[in-house]
């Protein structure tokens, strides 16, 4: 009886949405799993586009995985630990986006069986570890160093990485065209890490073939005034300055109040205002820079000064455009005309004013420092510039990690399929059930070669079988060997060129065995919302409270409602 009167103990509130043990953890892998299956199709050469509208009528389409994943809302809490792997493989390597989401999904489901017989998901933890810290060590023993090559070889060897990137991309069918260009632009910034010195500037119109690489900086022509069609559009190692001064008449700025006895006197200080601006452009001229560029505005006077005196002008260049001007020429930007020296002016060898498609572009070529390159795309869709531009930001990203850490595996599935094969004959060497656990993370290895069947409408079972006789010859020749996308049969990926970064797989596995183990470790959802009566009546007594503003008209500060 005295148990049955026990008060209940009440420890959340009220609409508190609690859900624990086998059942949520279910729900987690389905939700995780559900979202795998948004990228899946478009992993690979054959992938599938996704075309996402929003809710501001923007439309984009891509297959590259990070960005599907940002342009997907996705609320449920465990399924967002996804769109995290896929950022952080987006801003880590570049590459690899949809690899590291399908295989975070892929893991978790083939967990989910031993989760219902009631596995402990700590178990499932430890061996899922065990087997990323096995397949990363096996990776880094079959990758191929680049290293001591010479300069030539070496770009022959990045253009393949950014081949093998572009490939599955809407820009594939140019890849090599775009591949070369990508090695150009990354090699020409040399060790500086700052990705927005390769600048990508979009123009429609034209087909893909016509988009160039300018070793060097190129920006639309800025808004400008009359006497701008006067200046010359073409010069032969000019000096260049760089301004972030305004180059306007205008009044000075200063709250300052004047009075006036004689009407005479008013004149003196609009010339005084006109003397101001007139010694600024005196002291840019007598730099003698032949081109002058500013952040800020240069007004019409000083276009029309200008243009009387041969000097190419620019006003409103954008901070990023500026910066890489630097860079290139070597100048420095002056927040004053005052006391410019020869140090602070920039050169390059060839500054000229072109016509790309309907717009105008400046552009600076041979440049000194060199430590700049620009893409100018073009193509037909603005959509389609748009998913380019994504697809070379990728391939940059692949260039620049495999100049740094100089070692590349077999793409087309042959790394999976081989660490696979690797985990699961070291399974074998182990008691009790990690064996099953194991196993069942070499199986989720096999989703990557398996997929690429699938998304080019070949018959997955037959070519997976294939490879997997073709892994198990003890001479270890076989290891090369991944999904021939051309054939629908299997070829040696590395005599066909179809490379990776190392980097790119190692982060992918680390990343997915990551996310897998967070969301196995779960054990309760706790979700807390407001009560949904309380979040009405609030609604309801505001809506009320403003209809009503009228009827309080008319009573004093300080007096009491009645």
């Amino acid at each position: 009886m005295a148990a049955m009167l026990q008060p209940q103990i009440i420890l959340l509130k009220e609409g508190t949405d609690t859900s624990q043990g086998k059942a949520q953890l279910v729900s987690n892998i389905n939700a995780c799993t559900a979202v795998a299956d948004v990228v899946r199709t478009t992993l690979g050469p054959r992938g599938m586009d996704k075309l996402i509208h929003d809710d501001k009528g923007n439309v984009t389409i891509s297959n590259d995985g990070a960005t599907i994943m940002k342009l997907l809302d996705i609320v449920h809490p465990a399924a967002k630990i996804l769109v995290d792997i896929a950022k952080s493989q987006d801003s880590e390597v570049g590459d690899g986006t949809t690899t590291v989401v399908l295989l975070a999904g892929e893991f978790l489901k083939e967990a989910k069986p031993f989760v219902e017989d009631g596995v402990h998901p700590q178990n499932l933890i430890r061996s899922f570890r065990t087997a990323c810290y096995l397949a990363i060590e096996k990776i880094k023993e079959l990758a191929v160093s680049i290293e001591g090559k010479s300069l030539e070889e070496k770009k022959g060897l990045l253009a393949k990485c950014a081949a093998t990137t572009l490939s599955s991309k809407l820009i594939g069918g140019e890849k090599e065209f775009f591949a070369s260009m990508v090695v150009d632009a990354v090699i020409a910034i040399g060790n500086d890490d700052r990705l927005n010195m390769i600048g990508i500037k979009k123009v429609p119109g034209g087909n893909m073939r016509d988009s160039f690489l300018v070793n060097g900086v190129a920006f639309k022509k800025t808004f400008s005034y009359a006497g701008f069609e006067q200046q010359p559009k073409k010069f032969l190692n000019p000096m260049i300055l760089l301004l972030n001064v305004e180059l306007e008449l205008k009044s000075e700025k200063e709250n300052a109040e004047i009075r006036l006895s004689d009407p005479s006197q008013y004149q003196s200080i609009v010339d005084a205002e006109w003397n101001i601006i007139y010694d600024k452009l005196d002291k840019c001229v007598k730099s003698g820079a032949k081109v002058v560029l500013s952040r800020l505005a240069i007004g019409d006077l000083a276009t029309q000064y200008f243009a009387d005196r041969d000097i190419f002008c620019a006003g409103r260049v954008t901070e990023e455009d500026l910066q890489r001007v630097a860079a290139a020429t070597g100048g420095t930007i002056q927040t004053s005309v005052n006391n410019i020296i020869d140090e602070v002016l920039g050169t390059c060898e060839v500054f000229e004013e072109r016509q790309v498609g309907n717009e105008r572009f400046n552009i600076f070529s041979g440049c000194p420092s060199g430590r700049t390159a620009t893409i100018v795309l073009r193509g037909g869709a603005d959509q389609f510039i748009e998913e380019a531009e994504r697809s070379l930001h990728d391939a940059i990203m692949i260039v620049r990690r495999a100049l740094k850490k100089s070692t590349v595996v077999a793409g087309g599935g042959a790394i999976d399929m081989e660490i696979s094969r690797y985990l699961r004959q070291h399974a074998r060497t182990i008691a009790g059930k990690s064996q099953l656990f194991i196993n069942s993370y070499a199986k989720a290895l096999e989703v990557i070669p398996r997929q690429l069947c699938d998304n080019a409408g070949f018959d997955a079972t037959d070519v997976l079988n294939k490879l997997r006789q073709k892994h198990s010859l003890p001479s270890g020749e076989g290891a090369p060997y991944g999904v021939d996308i051309n054939t629908g049969g299997i070829a040696d990926s590395f005599a066909n060129f179809v490379w990776e970064p190392s980097v790119v797989k190692i982060n992918a596995i680390n990343a997915a065995t990551e996310a897998a183990c967070l969301i196995l470790s779960v054990d309760e959802t706790v979700k807390n919302p407001k009560s949904e009566s309380a979040q009405g009546e609030a609604a309801a007594s505001a809506m009320a409270g403003r209809g009503r503003g009228g009827g309080f008209r008319g009573r004093g500060r300080g007096m009491r409602r009645r």
